[in-house]
């Protein structure tokens, strides 16, 4: 299981652990995950190390160095696995703190099934397609909700499945929008697990408050 790019969201404190840490502890209490591998920005990884090793849980982990960007850092963390071709990768966003036992699980399973896998949201609103316009966009259609989902983490495949995707989009200069970008680029049949509401990116002020909000509903 790789989680890509720490930055200061991830050392946010939540529930009296930083955000970073709750992302690491949820996959280090599933039995089913062998090791966890971090990949951190080069000056940030003592500070990344020292709060694994407050926490105890740098016996479980293996740091990498981040990229420029998330699809750098999963490959570079890809890149320093040993593992079988069929061995199950897993990446997630380390600023989804609250990510479950069971959807970690669940998509597990999903993999063992069907080769890849993603956590998804089922869209809740109206969504419409749009051109975008000098001043503003218009309308050009709207998609029904059953065919959309929000993409969440973990998203991960089979690790040769997974690798040869990232390698072919290196070679082609192709720059995705997460994991199952690359392997549907790839041909790669991915399915879709569900997710929660509370599975969401911490990244705009008002955030961490919600964060607490479903912690508190979890105790």
């Amino acid at each position: 299981m790789a989680v890509p790019g720490v930055s200061a969201k991830q050392f946010l404190v939540l529930g009296g652990e930083p955000v970073l840490v709750r992302s690491v502890r949820a996959f280090a209490a599933v039995p089913r995950v062998a090791g966890i591998i971090l990949a951190t920005r080069a000056a940030e990884q003592q500070h990344v190390q020292t709060q694994l090793d407050d926490h105890g849980l740098s016996g479980r982990v293996t740091l990498a160095i981040g990229g420029d960007h998330r699809q750098a850092s999963v490959y570079n963390a890809l890149q320093t696995l040993i593992a079988a071709p069929d061995d199950i990768v897993l990446v997630h966003d380390a600023v989804r703190p609250l990510i479950d036992t069971a959807t970690i699980n669940r998509t597990i399973d999903a993999i063992e099934q069907h080769g890849a896998a993603i956590v998804g949201l089922p869209a809740l609103d109206t969504i419409k397609q749009v051109e975008r316009t000098a001043h503003g966009a218009i309308i050009t259609s709207t998609i029904p909700r059953e065919r959309v989902v929000q993409a969440q983490t973990p998203q991960g495949a089979r690790f040769a499945t997974l690798l040869r995707a990232f390698q072919e989009a290196e070679h082609d200069s192709f720059l995705g929008t997460d994991e199952a970008s690359l392997l549907e680029r790839a041909g790669t049949t991915v399915a879709v697990v569900p997710g929660s509401p509370a599975n969401f990116k911490i990244t705009q002020p008002g955030d961490l408050e919600l964060a607490e909000f479903y912690l508190r509903g979890r105790q």
